[in-house]
């Protein structure tokens, strides 16, 4: 079997060679710990095909470096929060409670649910003290999904304070595969974050950087400097790119070979082999490594670039029910509906670092539309420049797709029929997809990299039922959601920090402070004035782009 020795894009588009990039370190007077493997959150009840939860958004403190505890946000925890396991063909109800002092919303990433309430987007918020019930079925093949907060233009403060936790979507399929899954034994979530700590707190205002914010300590699952005790025998690895800005090269010593098995919605169809693996904010991938090779006492550390993340502790194998045979050829058979043949390319460009097909996000625009279940191609272009651009990772809501091509050649070997909801797309590099949507509603489409999904680099489409087409939605305003955070903070609203998302026309004096606009403005220029010299939306090769219905004529 081909072993892929490479991380599949261009060393010069990693995120070291960008303005902002820091460098990962450990604190003085950290120790290593266990590895923190999130609880499985306990279900409130189980009748029939119903499962039904309690999730609360909440404030608490977290031990992450010694001396003074830091105050983090989280879900049902003081920090990220429990994993949520739920099966194919379910129906979920799921009880919201915001105990926050601020607005918050509750966005099911990689959920094919509704839109745009049960989705939990901007237009979602559930205010302080509030509680909210919503439900939806279980409509996918297992994978790792997740929820983090998701309210304009605040996500990436509230992501940075601790609001994500896994969602495990589990099925039939999955049961039957000899692969690990024994939870917190030889099947292990790591959720990699950075963070930086001012007299060990966040502060997010502090460190703000509208190309994306970076943080100088990385965090596993919560931990600085965690190790996992394991046997000599196969571990099951759930990666999740849970950073604002910070892409993870991932690589283990000893030129040990990863098993990848899994994408962000789906398995594989077929298992490969790789040294290294890239993963984007926002992206999912299921690997498996086996320790058949090492002895008990020996040590194998998980690496990002040349910084130890992780160190797994090698014991002798005491386990019964491990299941050793070898992964067939074919895990997972994706379906592969035909395109509508009715329906043009649609062209999304993703431009500079705050703007969609040239325009920066509002509120109450419909960007395009779609029809329910119409399978349609999708080019999505980076249109900075290879001299000063980035890695910038183009995420859908509600909706799962599959890679086609890049750039008109192949996709990368662990992005074919796989079902993928984030896709890394590198500066002047055009992606294909094929979308569809299995709910109506209102849906976005944003860069990942969380700072420039605030600052605009985000749009949305409308997804219509044939059944129901003249059907509207309620969606948020901006000033409405500014007067809210301004209420709950005691300020007036030309005070609430609310980077980038003066989009709508608004005096209100809400972008920033005079030198925070200042100090923004230089930034954004000189990486805009860079990138510049690449502006696919307006090339003859991409056709002229309807900014109504993103459909190329």
């Amino acid at each position: 079997m081909t072993v892929y020795e490479n991380y599949f894009y261009s060393e010069h588009d990693f995120d070291k060679e960008h303005m902002g990039y820091k460098p990962l370190s450990i604190p003085e007077g950290v120790e290593a710990a266990p590895l923190p493997v999130p609880p499985v959150l306990k279900p409130d009840k189980l009748e029939g095909n119903d499962i039904y939860y309690t999730i609360e958004a909440q404030v608490g403190e977290s031990q992450i470096l010694p001396g003074k505890k830091t105050t983090t946000w989280g879900y049902n925890a003081p920090l990220l929060g429990q994993t949520m396991v739920v099966k194919t063909g379910q129906r979920v109800h799921v009880h919201l409670k915001n105990s926050l002092p601020v607005l918050t919303s509750f966005h099911w990433h990689g959920m094919e649910v509704p839109g745009p309430i049960t989705d939990g987007g901007c237009h979602a918020p559930v205010y302080p003290g509030e509680e909210k019930d919503i439900e939806f079925t279980v409509k996918q093949p297992a994978a790792l999904t997740w929820l983090h907060a998701h309210p304009c233009p605040s996500t990436a403060m509230q992501v940075w304070m601790g609001l994500a936790m896994g969602v495990v979507v589990t099925d039939d399929n999955e049961a039957r595969l000899p692969i690990p899954k024994n939870y917190g034994v030889d099947e292990f979530p790591i959720i990699l974050q950075d963070r930086t700590f001012h007299d060990n707190q966040l502060d997010y205002r502090q460190d703000y950087d509208p190309m994306g914010v970076f943080g100088e300590v990385p965090l596993i699952n919560g931990a600085v400097k965690p190790f996992v005790d394991v046997t000599t025998r196969k571990v099951r690895l759930l990666f999740l790119g849970g950073s604002d800005r910070r892409e993870w090269r991932l690589h283990f010593e000893h030129d040990l070979t990863m098993t990848q098995i899994g994408g962000d919605d789906s398995f594989l169809r077929h298992p490969i082999d790789v040294k290294k693996l890239l993963i984007g904010p926002g992206e999912r991938q299921q690997v498996i490594v086996d320790f058949k090779d090492f002895k008990p006492g020996d040590t194998v550390a998980l690496y990002t670039d040349d910084f130890k993340l992780v160190e797994f502790r090698i014991h002798e194998f005491a386990h019964t029910d491990a299941d050793d045979k070898e992964l067939p050829f074919n895990i997972f058979t994706p379906e592969d509906p035909d395109v509508n043949p009715d329906m043009p390319v649609r062209h999304v460009t993703m431009d500079d670092h705050d703007k969609i097909n040239g325009l920066r996000f509002s509120m109450e625009r419909i960007d395009m539309e779609q029809e329910l279940n119409s399978v349609e191609y999708w080019d999505v272009t980076n249109t900075n420049s290879s001299a000063a651009g980035m890695l910038h990772p183009f995420h859908i809501h509600g909706a799962h797709f599959l890679v086609l091509s890049r750039n008109g050649q192949k996709p990368n070997p662990n992005e074919i029929n796989v079902y993928k909801d984030t896709v890394e797309v590198g500066p002047g590099e055009t992606v294909r997809l094929k979308v569809y949507f299995q709910n109506p509603g209102v849906f976005m489409y944003h860069c990942h990299i969380i700072e420039h999904e605030d600052a605009g680099m985000m749009a949305q489409i409308k997804i219509v039922d044939p059944k129901d087409p003249d059907k509207e939605y309620k969606l948020m305003d901006m000033e409405t959601i500014t007067n809210a955070f301004a209420s709950e903070m005691g300020v007036e609203p030309g005070e609430v920090f609310m980077p980038g998302m003066d989009v709508e026309e608004m005096d209100m004096g809400c972008a920033f402070h005079k030198a925070e606009a200042e100090q923004s403005r230089r930034l954004v220029e000189a990486v805009s004035a860079a990138s510049h010299g690449h502006r696919g939306h307006e090339s003859a090769e991409h056709g002229h782009v309807d900014s109504s219905s993103g459909a190329s004529h």
